[in-house]
């Protein structure tokens, strides 16, 4: 853990609230989107960023201070998104949305051929539509090492889950979404 955030949440259990703001402003942005990856909507996020920060706030006595700060943090949001994801996992949407790309932006200078933004947003669409129809359980994996480039051993921290489990999940939801986007070629 960083000294900064040791003694931010030194001062904020005896009492200064203040420093647990300051705390909020160092992580928020990483955690919002990691949060986002997941959930795949930006309302949601932030709703799951503020759900986790209030539940650190009034569960930091029990910080033990083993791993750093953000990795309790970190697992506390990811927990809320995956438990998020698993409520609607029964909605389905019928305004099409898909939220935000993932993917880098498209080259739009003059010397990209002409048609390739258009295919790359095509591309971007069906990764979504893919990422989206995976479980809660393989898109966190998938989110954490392909997208965040996360440690095996931060992610099994985060998702409290071996290693091994971790790994093997992130072998099945590889195959999976590859599966998905076979199917969505044909």
């Amino acid at each position: 853990m960083s000294a900064d955030d040791h003694r931010l949440i030194a001062d904020c259990l005896a009492g200064d609230s203040a420093a647990f703001g300051d705390l909020v402003v160092r992580h928020q942005d990483r955690l919002y989107n990691t949060v986002y990856r997941l959930v795949n909507d930006s309302e949601d996020a932030r709703d799951v960023v503020q759900e986790a920060f209030l539940h650190a706030y009034q569960s930091l006595n029990s910080f033990k201070g083993d791993a750093r700060f953000f990795t309790w943090l970190y697992r506390i949001a990811v927990n809320a998104a995956i438990s998020l994801r698993r409520k609607r996992r029964a909605v389905v949407r019928i305004d099409g949305r898909l939220g935000e790309s993932i993917l880098d932006p498209a080259d739009e200078s003059e010397f990209s051929r002409p048609g390739q933004a258009l295919e790359q947003a095509e591309e971007e669409q069906r990764l979504k539509k893919a990422l989206a129809r995976l479980s809660a359980e393989h898109r966190a994996v998938l989110v954490l090492k392909d997208i965040e480039g996360q440690k095996y051993e931060d992610m099994a921290d985060v998702l409290q889950v071996p290693v091994g489990t971790v790994r093997s999940r992130l072998h099945r939801a590889r195959l999976e979404l590859r599966e998905l986007l076979e199917q969505d070629e044909e």
